[in-house]
């Protein structure tokens, strides 16, 4: 497993950015339900942005962001499969139970997870635009 970014790639920070056309709803989801920190964002006012309003969710502790952004023309986002998931990792069952607790009770549902490894190991969620979020054991810990 890497641990440090090759020397060609001289990376400081990491953003997986996505649209979509259900911003509140997703900022309440990451917000509200998952308890991620919202960093900042922005909307189109003056045009500066081309159309895009966006928000930052952060994950504490780590340099890295979600980024969604919304088009004022629609910005259509279905999950191209259940498979396409955000996987957060934790360091044991304990844990894991916890943080499925914690969901649930913030208003989160779990969903079955389409590929049988992560029904074992992780408990599963969607956001609001379907694409799913796993919370799982690390690799290694059974």
């Amino acid at each position: 497993m890497a641990t440090q970014w090759p020397d060609h790639l001289p990376i400081t920070r990491l953003r997986v950015a996505r649209p979509t056309d259900k911003m509140d709803a997703l900022i309440g989801f990451y917000r509200d339900i998952l308890g991620l920190p919202v960093l900042g964002g922005w909307k189109d006012e003056g045009g500066n942005h081309h159309g895009y309003d966006g928000v930052l969710i952060g994950l504490p502790g780590i340099d890295t962001h979600l980024e969604f952004t919304q088009h004022r023309d629609g910005s259509p986002c279905p999950a191209p499969s259940r498979d396409n998931l955000l996987v957060l990792y934790v360091d044991d069952r304990a844990a894991l139970e916890k943080v499925r607790e914690a969901v649930i009770a913030r208003g989160g549902q779990p969903v079955p997870p389409d590929n049988p490894y992560w029904r074992e190991r992780a408990v599963c969620f969607e956001d609001p635009d379907g694409w799913g979020i796993v919370f799982s054991l690390k690799p290694g810990v059974a």
